[in-house]
């Protein structure tokens, strides 16, 4: 009698005490959070000491190219070379001497005050020469007491790159007879900054134009790093990537260090911590499993009691009633589940007598939603063609008026298709106006087709979705009008060869069309393809094919009407 009286919400109660799986879900759930943090602070650690370890070896780099050119521009041997174009083979040797003993190699030219190079450590070449004398030797002259350190990347023999520059005015008894000029390459810098610990490094002048990095994907526009930050500026999104940066400056300003790393989780680390939580839950649940089998077998015949109502309920059975005698809350839901089953068969009733009238007001509400978009265009295009052909602004006038009178005309659910017709081309007409030779169509509609009843508006919002979305990566849009009879039906096909859409939105275009709720933007195709289903049934609507690129093709179903035939007959 105790067990008997026992109400089962104290059985449920003592059984999750005794076995519960919330600790051990708690323990999961810390293990898991602590793997994502710890893999968090490493990602930012490792990033940090990448960015100290470049730092120190490019403001190394810069140091010495910096204090090598104040010293060279200084030097007797290169000003009295300058001065008399004598013992060029000194001026060489000093420069190899340093150049050899650096990390990062570099060009060398030296030119007169008149643009005459007298010395260079590359072929000459035209192109290299003009951007130093029209770009460098200018800048230069800006501040001829100071060092010129700027960023640009200039293209020289063999396919060789330099990206940051070194110039400096070269003096005698005050006055400028030459400039000294060093240009690091490219490929030493990035050797330089290819380290263990950092996915992506950047490296970048004052105004972030890039000198050098060693993945191209965060090349922005003009050559500059313009990273796009998230999560409260935290993280950086390059590509599809979200990245933790660190950004380091040297000192005095003048060159910038990004390091990079991806905020990802390792896979084997997961994989692992998932095979043991699953044979340790597996392992719980067999032995927790054999306990309440124990313990609940003899409290599962009033269980099986309410779930064979349920599923004579679930196969139609309106009748399935429970009766249970067992002094405990199993008694009370079986009470309340033979109260809901009388109010269910109540509410069938209520519904079938209601669902004709959700039915026609669910369609009217979707017809109303079919007006017409591009009204502000046409009065835009109108503006500037009642200046240049009035004629021709005549004729957008008298399109535009019937186009308007036909939308609000509200008395017919359906229409001869030729009217809608009508309608269509008055539609394409004012936008070939607009878009003048961007715009072709053709329309090949049979006369059955012609003569039949279709809904109001059918295909205004698909044409009016192949212009809105049809241009996007073309200049140039040709949209094609098919109805014909097959059988028993009318099949119309619109088709653009516009940019098409990707194949995951079309995915979700396909959902949303075969849900009965739409949240999304979607809602002209949507709008369409339910008012048809509630008109005709699920055999007909609307279907999408696509070429990513290469345009759309909607087809769209409905039952053959011809005239003579009453139109709402559906």
């Amino acid at each position: 009698m105790e067990i008997k009286n026992r109400n089962y919400k104290e059985k449920i109660k003592y059984f999750f005490l005794r076995y519960a799986f919330i600790p051990i879900l708690i323990l999961y759930i810390l293990f898991l959070i602590f793997i994502i943090f710890t893999t968090k602070i490493r990602a930012v650690n490792d990033a940090t000491r990448s960015g100290d370890l470049i730092g120190g070896i490019v403001l190394e780099v810069y140091d010495n190219y910096y204090n090598e050119i104040e010293k060279m521009a200084k030097s007797n041997t290169v000003i009295d070379f300058v001065d008399t174009y004598l013992n060029s083979n000194l001026v060489y040797e000093e420069f190899y001497k340093f150049n050899n003993s650096q990390k990062v190699k570099s060009t060398f030219h030296i030119v007169d005050s008149e643009g005459l190079f007298l010395a260079y450590t590359t072929p000459s070449d035209p192109d290299i020469n003009d951007i130093i004398l029209k770009d460098i030797i200018p800048s230069i002259n800006k501040n001829p007491k100071e060092v010129l350190t700027e960023a640009n990347k200039i293209k020289f023999p063999h396919d060789r790159y330099t990206v940051y520059t070194f110039g400096k005015a070269i003096y005698k008894d005050e006055e400028i007879i030459g400039y000294i000029v060093y240009q690091l390459y490219e490929e030493d810098i990035q050797k330089l900054i290819f380290v263990q610990d950092a996915e992506v490094v950047v490296v970048t002048d004052q105004y972030d134009r890039i000198i050098a990095t060693t993945n191209n994907i965060v090349k922005g526009l003009l050559n500059k790093f313009t990273p796009e930050y998230t999560d409260a500026m935290r993280y950086v999104k390059i590509r599809s990537g979200k990245y933790h940066m660190v950004k380091k400056t040297l000192p005095g300003g003048n060159i910038n260090i990004y390091t990079l790393n991806s905020i990802k989780y390792d896979r084997a680390t997961f994989i692992y911590y998932g095979i043991f939580a699953g044979i340790v839950s597996l392992l719980l649940y067999i032995l927790i499993n054999y306990l309440a089998e124990r313990m609940s077998s003899e409290n599962t015949k009033s269980i099986d009691k309410l779930l064979i109502a349920v599923k004579d309920l679930q196969n139609g059975n309106m009748d399935s009633y429970v009766n249970l005698d067992t002094g405990d809350e199993l008694e009370i839901l079986a009470n309340q589940y033979n109260i809901m089953l009388d109010r269910l068969n109540e509410l069938m009733k209520k519904n079938q007598e209601l669902s004709d009238i959700r039915r026609i007001n669910e369609i009217k509400q979707l017809q109303a939603q079919f007006n017409p978009h591009f009204i502000f265009n046409v009065l835009e295009t109108l503006r500037y063609t009642i200046i240049i052909d009035p004629v021709q602004a005549q004729e957008i006038i008298m399109s535009l008026s019937r186009i308007l009178r036909y939308s609000i005309k509200n008395e017919e659910q359906n229409v001869l298709f030729k009217e809608d017709l009508a309608y269509i081309e008055d539609y394409l007409r004012l936008h070939k106006i607009r878009f003048k030779e961007r715009l072709n169509y053709s329309i090949n509609i049979s006369n059955e087709v012609k003569n039949s009843y279709v809904p109001k508006l059918l295909l205004q919002p698909i044409i009016e979705n192949s212009i809105k979305y049809g241009y996007g990566e073309k200049d140039f849009l040709n949209i094609d009008i098919v109805g014909e009879r097959i059988e028993k039906n009318v099949v119309f096909q619109v088709k653009d060869n516009g940019s098409g859409i990707s194949e995951a939105e079309l995915i979700i275009i396909k959902k949303i069309l075969d849900s009965q709720e739409n949240l999304s933007k979607h809602s002209g195709l949507y709008n369409i393809h339910r008012r048809l289903i509630l008109l005709y049934g699920n055999d007909y609507g609307i279907e999408i094919d696509n070429v990513y690129g290469e345009g759309i093709i909607v087809t769209v179903k409905i039952p053959y009407l011809p005239y003579g035939r009453e139109k709402d007959d559906v």
